[in-house]
């Protein structure tokens, strides 16, 4: 019996072996559905059917939308290469809920927040407070359902330059993305003179929502942390009360939120500029695709009203320095708001890449999805740009991006803990859609003081 055990052993074990391979191919394959660039379109079709999205009939600007899904997903090659490495990976839109800190006495009301949600759909920003009656002829314009004031301005928070809106809770509260519109505690402790930190900056740079953080301004305030909740608006990764704005030294109602969900937002936006001061930054804070006669807005990427062909991409020489550059970079490691050339977040990779080639980038992945025109799956090519939606907190919010650099695989920035890596392309949940850079777009978005 011994010696029959002693045979028997390495074919027990290369079945143990085998077993283990194809259940982790398994896993693997339910945790990152990928789509290598080679299949058809009808095989692309598919991949969008499956994610809930129906491409047929839908255009912007001209150009079909591919990969839209409103689903939210892990980073890329993340959740299942280091599952439980993030305490945030793996939350999905369906599950989640606002991280939200120390919930208050108050704040045990309605379980579901505001009764009515308003999407934010334009932002108006300027250096110096707007005039006073500039919101209620905003609120006249057709198609505008509401409009709020803010104080729009840039913090330091935990040494880390921020972009802030000093709000008006209660009014401010229903333009912000569904889940942390929800959040009763957050928002009861922001009144309260707290900080909300979005959540893709508490969970990256490994914020505890039981320390307060060092917020500086024209002066320096310690702030509890409300909780962690995304609103939603490009770049802005926390919000405080109005009372608390005037203390940092924001500018008292230099912007404004519109919500126009069913008017044609490059028209609207051209009214609002003829309305506001000179030198006012007005931007689009959703993407919208036209369906027969009908305006949709939509979490995919893409600059409004510019298609393939109205205008330039990258030359070629571009896009080799762009991929030179970004490849230069592998194994550098993550660090939220890193902008290089030793450490990088997502969004600052692109934008230091993008840099090395000569061409000017916003710093933010919800910036860069306004960059350029959406693409097709199978007009992809070396140098686009993969946008996705990975924030539970703002399911339609574009929150992470990666460069697509041929044969089916990208580079990016993924999370603490983790270096500049290449990993296959990522076409399933979350995806949002890929864009091609046109640099003049480029530029007018980094320029803009709303973009």
């Amino acid at each position: 019996m011994p010696s029959l055990a002693r045979r028997l052993l390495p074919v027990v074990a290369l079945a143990v072996a085998l077993f283990l391979v194809i259940t982790g191919l398994v896993d693997h394959a339910r945790s990152a559905l990928t789509l290598p660039v080679g299949q058809s379109a009808r095989s692309a079709s598919a991949a969008r059917a499956a994610a809930g999205v129906r491409a047929a009939g839908v255009r912007a600007a001209g150009v079909r939308a591919a990969g839209v899904s409103a689903t939210v997903s892990a980073i890329p090659g993340v959740r299942h290469r280091a599952r439980g490495h993030s305490r945030f990976a793996g939350l999905q839109a369906d599950t989640a809920t606002v991280v939200a800190a120390k919930p208050l006495p108050s704040a045990h009301g309605s379980a579901n927040g505001p009764s009515r949600l308003r999407q934010a759909d334009v932002l108006v920003v300027a250096q110096r407070s707007l005039p006073a009656g500039l919101v209620a002829r905003l609120r006249r314009l057709g198609g505008v359902a509401a409009a709020v004031p803010v104080d729009a301005g840039r913090v330091r928070v935990n040494g880390v330059f921020v972009n802030v809106l000093g709000v008006d809770p209660a009014a401010f509260r229903p333009f912000a993305a569904r889940p942390t519109a929800r959040s009763d505690a957050l928002w009861a402790n922001v009144s309260a003179g707290e900080i909300a930190i979005s959540f893709t900056m508490g969970s990256q740079d490994r914020l505890n929502l039981a320390a307060p953080v060092r917020v500086s301004g024209a002066r320096q305030m310690t702030l509890p942390v409300a909780g962690f909740g995304t609103v939603g608006i490009g770049g802005v990764d926390a919000v405080v009360s109005d009372a608390v704005a005037r203390s940092l030294g924001l500018p008292s109602a230099n912007a404004i939120v519109v919500s126009a969900p069913h008017t044609r937002l490059g028209r609207l936006m051209a009214k609002i500029k003829r309305l506001a001061p000179a030198g006012t930054a007005v931007a689009p804070l959703v993407t919208q695709v036209v369906v027969g006669t009908t305006t949709v807005t939509t979490g995919a990427a893409g600059a409004a009203d510019v298609g393939v062909g109205q205008g330039r991409g990258l030359t070629p020489l571009e896009v080799a320095k762009f991929l030179a550059a970004a490849k230069s970079r592998l194994g550098t490691p993550y660090v939220w708001g890193g902008a290089g050339p030793t450490q990088f977040d997502c969004s600052g990779l692109v934008q230091w890449s993008m840099a090395q080639a000569g061409i000017v980038m916003p710093r933010v992945a919800a910036d860069q999805a306004r960059t350029g025109p959406l693409l097709r799956l199978s007009d992809l090519r070396p140098g686009d740009l993969l946008f996705y939606h990975t924030d539970p907190t703002a399911p339609s919010y574009i929150s992470h991006v990666a460069i697509y650099i041929g044969n089916g695989q990208m580079i990016q920035a993924p999370e603490p803990g983790m270096n500049v890596e290449t990993v296959p392309a990522d076409f399933g949940a979350g995806f949002a859609g890929a864009v091609r850079v046109y640099p003049s777009v480029a530029a007018a978005v980094a320029g803009n003081l709303a973009g």
